[in-house]
């Protein structure tokens, strides 16, 4: 299993790419947080915004549709995909997981 994580910069598409994701079977479940401070270098300038943090659950067969789809969604030129492997889980949580991120 794997956290995805982006970051939106309004709460609507962070709530719009919760959905699809969990609508089409890319994530069992999409947590939303914010707002939360970013400070990044961008383009030679370092910059701070509001952002809205994404957490997705899912798994490495369906990590780069999940991909895909946050990338066609993202209004961010160069937007924050990343995934970190999940070690560790309930047997009952990762077979929900799984369950619910099938492709049927």
């Amino acid at each position: 299993m794997l956290l995805a994580t982006t970051t939106t910069p309004d709460r609507a598409t962070a709530d719009a790419i919760a959905s699809a994701l969990v609508e089409k079977r890319l994530a069992a479940c999409v947590q939303v947080s914010g707002p939360i401070t970013s400070v990044y270098r961008w383009q030679g300038a370092v910059e701070t915004s509001e952002e809205w943090l994404c957490t997705a659950k899912t798994t490495v067969e369906r990590w780069h549709d999940l991909m895909a789809l946050v990338q066609e969604m993202h209004p961010y030129q160069t937007p924050e995909i990343i995934a970190t492997p999940i070690d560790q889980a309930s047997e009952a949580y990762e077979v929900w997981v799984r369950g619910e991120v099938s492709a049927e």
